[in-house]
């Protein structure tokens, strides 16, 4: 997850960072030999943003590409799956859910040390802040809807149709990731335990709603994760899908939707702006909306939904926390993390205390 640093800090391109550089010569033959069209000289150069797999710009006189690749070096088993990546993307191309077009994947670490893919260079509006404060005021709730039609959209996609039946584990969703960030805040001893975050892990667990559902989610859907059409309200692209998983929909919804409560300097979000100054629709009727398209009558667990999102990032960055105190995470923007772990438990106490009224 990439925090909302703002467009200087993430827009735009810079030179290869050293620790990324690879053999730019053998890029150029495998993409003569592998992507239709293809024709060097090729330049490269890597894209600002903190992603976790590095992401470049591949320039040629008539074309750009984006490459993603593994990062080089030890990695945790399972992270870092680009290829993973690549195969979701390609799978919903021919879907209703905008994705760049891929032109090439290579499994093969002798090329440039690691796999990699590279698609499509979409051109067009990335939004930083959630409030899209560059947007006239009459044209914003335009913005959201396009997002909330693109979420509803994937959770749409039958997954066995494109070819993701087996992307992930069906079933048992909340049971298996509370046990899982449970387990992680209760075995960091160093980072110690929070009164909200306590109430959260107890009141989860008592609380999974009884219906079963599974489809595609995408794990990070926020306005700064797609690219929209330079000037219209249409979103060409949906990006990072490095958290993609078969998983509740109501959970990817709701991560998403937290916008509405989530202070805008920890990632992307809105913290409790007035919906009427910005001219968007509000919550209620933003959740109404993802309803009305994806065939629900209301979402009568909702809090749950944003309570588990909450508690999900808060475990995070408890995580970052003990890290931080252990010495082995001491940049700022580790420390800027770890303190803001209790604001996130306090949101998703909030959260369950507000589902606990009768309303």
């Amino acid at each position: 997850m990439e925090d909302a640093l703002g467009q200087a800090a993430n827009a735009g391109t810079t030179a290869v960072r050293a620790a990324h550089r690879f053999d730019e010569a053998a890029l150029d033959a495998w993409m003569a030999a592998n992507v239709v069209g293809y024709a060097g000289p090729l330049s490269v150069e890597q894209f600002k943003g903190g992603q976790s797999n590095p992401t470049y710009r591949l320039v040629t006189p008539t074309r750009a590409y984006v490459l993603r690749r593994k990062p080089p070096g030890a990695l945790v088993k399972g992270a870092h799956d680009v290829l993973r990546e690549a195969r979701i993307v390609s799978a919903l191309a021919d879907t209703d859910v905008p994705v760049a077009t891929i032109y090439g994947i290579c499994a093969d670490d002798t090329v440039i040390g690691t796999p990699f893919f590279v698609m499509e260079m979409v051109q067009g509006r990335i939004f930083w802040d959630a409030t899209f404060a560059d947007v006239p005021d009459a044209e914003r709730g335009a913005y959201f809807d396009a997002m909330n039609a693109t979420i509803a959209a994937l959770h749409l996609v039958d997954p066995n149709a494109v070819g993701l039946g087996d992307y992930g584990r069906p079933g048992n969703y909340f049971a298996r990731q509370i046990a899982r960030w449970s387990r992680q805040y209760l075995d960091d001893a160093d980072a110690g335990r929070d009164a909200d975050m306590d109430a959260l892990l107890d009141w989860l667990s008592d609380h999974v709603p009884a219906e079963e559902e599974t489809s595609i989610v995408h794990g990070d859907f926020r306005c700064d994760n797609m690219i929209f059409a330079p000037d219209k309200p249409q979103i060409l692209a949906v990006l990072d899908w490095e958290l993609s998983t078969l998983g509740h929909p109501l959970a990817d919804f709701a991560y998403h939707a937290m916008m509405y409560r989530m202070p805008p300097d920890i990632v992307a979000g809105l913290g409790n702006a007035d919906p009427a100054t910005l001219h968007i629709p509000t919550e209620a009727h933003y959740i109404a909306a993802y309803c009305a398209r994806t065939g629900r009558d209301g979402i009568p667990d909702y809090e749950f939904y944003v309570a588990f999102n909450f508690f999900r990032l808060a475990a995070i960055f408890h995580g970052i926390k003990g890290r931080v105190i252990r010495g082995t995470a001491a940049s700022a923007h580790a420390r800027e993390r770890a303190a803001s772990f209790p604001r996130l438990a306090r949101l998703g106490r909030e959260a369950i205390d507000f589902g606990k009224l009768d309303h």
